[in-house]
């Protein structure tokens, strides 16, 4: 029984978890050279194929160490680690709603307000600390922790994309955002799904977006297109005579995290995107993003599932035996894992008891840049499909619709692996039609 169990994980096919750059370019993050995660040979014996096993999750789980070491060595000025070994904006500390009172003390110790960001849809005020000179970031925050003890500071952890594009071309440099016309809205739209994005930007120009109506946050304006967010997006809403991603005609909410900057994707940006998108009563809200957990991040989460979205996350390539990832595993989050073409968890995603749907994320294609279709794989690429199906019976944010929708996607999954609710598929798989090629919008939520 153990040997027919390595067997069916070793030969699954593996990919390297966690390699795109931060801004979703798909670029290199791994040293080059890293040795791959190949195949064993058939022949081994049960030691010989349990040590390869290891091997390989211990390659799985040290990929995001090798991530934050390419970071820093290119980065270094602006990127360092916290104490567990993941990336923050170096010398930033966040503080949640501060009084003036702590602010006042913050000053006096020597820290400046960088930025403030008001999230008044989720009646939050996030601000943006600098450490004086000399103080590293982590001395930072436990000073502002012992200045403030019951106020709310964290890193300003960055939080990366979770999949890789297996076709890659070199993205676009920012452009001014005199945008398509797919971009501008109509006396319908009322009436459509409405669904959220926080990645990286999309390039509006591909044809999957070309009837798609698309509202842009972040940037300053600016159009920084990357090959992840336009990826994601075409899974959501995409759509030409070859190819239909999970709800087409849904109005698209995309807030860019990253443009661009090596600091992309870091908290505060996250954060605001979640108060852009409950501002515009967004029922649900696709993050196809990890990173560790956050005292900020998590109380940001928990305002926008209290009006009643829905947030779809990915769980993350770090391996079957990784530590969770997050917003994927806070609670009343959806942890969506992926499956390739042969219903099989992809041997590089994240297990646990936050993953509630399984969905396509390998053997499938996506819009790619700068034009086309490229396979993907990874739990980013299964999130979008999870999102747009319950999108489809949604208009806005309400707690007993989004249980309602929620309730019957549970109904209509298709359960895999151990008895009830499991660690591995959660309680089974949806959109196993997903995305469509054919042209024709699927109707199949199974």
């Amino acid at each position: 029984m153990l040997r027919a169990w390595l067997i069916t994980l070793l030969l699954v096919p593996a990919a390297a978890a966690q390699i795109a750059l931060p801004g979703g370019t798909g670029g290199p993050l791994l040293p080059e050279g890293l040795p791959g995660l190949g195949l064993p040979g058939l022949g081994q014996t049960l030691p010989a194929l349990t040590n390869t096993l290891h091997r390989r999750l211990r390659r799985l789980e040290e990929a995001r160490k090798r991530h934050l070491l390419a970071l820093l060595r290119r980065y270094p000025h602006l990127i360092a680690a916290d104490p567990q070994g993941d990336p923050v904006v170096r010398g930033e500390v966040l503080a949640l709603s501060p009084t003036d009172v702590a602010l006042a003390r913050a000053g006096t110790a020597g820290y400046s307000v960088v930025r403030v960001r008001s999230l008044e849809a989720l009646g939050m005020r996030l601000v943006v600390l600098r450490a004086p000179r000399g103080v590293s970031t982590s001395r930072a925050l436990q000073e502002l922790r012992r200045l403030d003890p019951t106020g709310t500071y964290d890193y300003n952890h960055i939080y990366t994309d979770s999949g890789t594009i297996l076709r890659q071309q070199r993205p676009r440099r920012g452009t001014p955002a005199t945008a398509p016309a797919a971009v501008t809205a109509d006396p319908a739209s009322a009436t459509r799904a409405a669904l959220g994005l926080i990645d990286g930007g999309i390039d509006t120009g591909q044809s999957v977006f070309r009837q798609e109506i698309i509202h842009r946050q972040g940037c300053g304006g600016a159009l920084v297109p990357s090959a992840h967010g336009t990826a994601v997006a075409s899974l959501m809403v995409g759509r030409d005579e070859r190819f239909a991603g999970a709800d087409p005609g849904a109005v698209l909410y995309a807030a860019d995290v990253y443009c661009g900057r090596p600091t992309g994707g870091a908290v505060d940006a996250i954060a605001a995107s979640f108060a852009w998108l409950a501002q515009q009563g967004v029922p649900v809200i696709n993050v196809s993003l990890v990173g560790p957990p956050n005292a900020l991040m998590q109380q940001v989460v928990d305002r926008v599932l209290a009006r009643g979205a829905l947030i779809v996350a990915a769980v993350g390539n770090d391996g079957p035996a990784a530590p969770p990832l997050y917003p994927a595993a806070y609670p009343g989050v959806i942890g969506v894992t992926a499956v390739d073409g042969h219903r099989r968890v992809l041997f590089e995603a994240e297990r646990g008891p936050q993953v509630m749907f399984a969905a396509p994320g390998a053997d499938i294609e996506a819009a790619s840049m700068p034009s086309g279709l490229a396979a993907v794989r990874g739990t980013s690429f299964a999130a979008p499909l999870v999102a747009g199906l319950l999108a489809r019976q949604l208009r806005r944010p309400d707690p007993q619709a989004t249980r309602e929708a929620l309730e019957d996607l549970i109904r209509r999954a298709t359960h895999l692996g151990a008895p009830g609710r499991n660690p591995v598929y959660g309680y089974g798989l949806v959109g196993a039609r997903l995305p469509e090629n054919t042209g024709r919008t699927t109707t199949d939520s199974r």
